[in-house]
């Protein structure tokens, strides 16, 4: 059953090679039965699509998106509890919550949830820059209806909140604790204003003021210039000289760690969370680790077991999400959303892909 006639072929940007990104007609995606169509409203431009482009580090054709959002528009024979017509928010991964890995909460390792289950063709790669996307059965229990008084871009904001909530609550914090959170982009922003959610006193750090300002915006309790000589000093004199209880990395940036790892307390944490590119070695100075027992993590992905919480802090608008979208793009023009978001501006912090160019409906 559908919400309306399906046609056979659909617009795509479809990934050629490395830097290489075509606007292509290729086919409206056949579901099985036990699968679902949805027709794409909104899809965000995530880093981990950029790297890949920009790297060539995996083959193509591919299409890429994953931060997606649209209505479902065909519902197959054994789909149970899914209706056409219904406004839904997409995960793309989803674990099997059996495995080792799962049983130790490390989602992200699991087989099952390195598996891309939605696609617009080719390989399996997210498929949100595209007219309409399948979503495979593993990944069923990742939709997520969108209330009515609710956008479709809140939707879509769902996957990178999700991620940032799971850096956020792997870090040993307790209210009033001040944290540094270096970068205020995107994710940057979303760490900050968690965190303060949460509680936290948070230092934020960037290159650009206007982004320190916003960061004030957003909840930050002070905000420190990332390139500043005397940052570490800086911090450990915001802390009372004690150092910050925690630290969190939003920026690649090897500079920012060694800033982060000197200004935490002893037996604090820093987590990365921008450091995704395997095969970058940087030094570390070990006795931090062992002896001040300064730990040094990553978080990558998102939490599937944080989905109801993410959805409920996003659409009660307790962490308001709208602000954060400053420019959208009709697909058409999609490989300049994607060269905006790898080259950001100052002003320009999400970036949104939707077949129309705006989904704040």
């Amino acid at each position: 059953m559908t919400t309306h006639a399906l046609p056979r072929e659909m617009q795509a940007l479809v990934y050629r090679g490395t830097h290489d990104l075509r606007i292509e007609t290729v086919e409206v995606p056949r579901i099985r039965p036990d699968e679902i169509l949805v027709r794409v409203a909104a899809c965000g431009v995530c880093p981990t699509d950029i790297k890949k482009i920009t790297t060539g580090s995996v083959p193509p054709p591919r299409i890429f998106g994953h931060e997606t959002s649209g209505t479902v528009v065909k519902v197959g024979a054994r789909v149970r509890g899914m209706e056409t017509g219904t406004r839904v928010a997409l995960h793309h991964h989803v674990p099997c919550m059996s495995c080792h890995h799962c049983l130790h909460r490390a989602f992200a390792q699991c087989e099952t949830y390195k598996r891309t289950g939605i696609t617009a063709g080719f390989e399996p790669a997210g498929g949100g820059y595209a007219d309409y996307v399948r979503v495979m059965s593993f990944c069923l229990p990742g939709v997520v209806p969108i209330p009515s008084r609710n956008t479709f871009e809140e939707g879509a904001l769902l996957e990178p909140v999700n991620t940032v909530l799971k850096g956020v609550r792997m870090l040993p914090l307790l209210r009033d604790d001040i944290v540094l959170v270096a970068g205020q982009g995107p994710i940057g922003l979303l760490f900050t204003r968690i965190l303060a959610l949460r509680g936290m006193r948070v230092v934020a750090t960037d290159l650009l003021p206007a982004r320190r300002r916003l960061a004030r915006k957003w909840g930050a309790w002070k905000t420190l210039d990332g390139a500043d000589a005397g940052l570490v000093d800086a911090l450990r004199n915001a802390s009372g000289g004690r150092g910050v209880d925690a630290a969190v990395v939003a920026v690649p940036s090897d500079a920012a760690v060694e800033q982060a790892q000197q200004a935490v307390r002893g037996g604090g944490p820093t987590l990365l969370f921008a450091h995704t590119l395997r095969g970058k070695t940087a030094p570390v100075d070990l006795g931090r680790v062992c002896v001040d027992e300064k730990a040094l993590m990553g978080s990558y992905s998102s939490d599937f077991t944080l989905q109801r919480e993410v959805a409920r802090l996003v659409f009660s608008r307790r962490l308001d999400v709208r602000p954060l979208v400053t420019h959208r793009f009709a697909l058409g023009d999609a490989a300049a959303a994607i060269q905006l978001a790898a080259r950001p501006t100052p002003e320009s912090l999400k970036v949104i892909v939707g077949p129309a160019g705006d989904a704040r409906r």
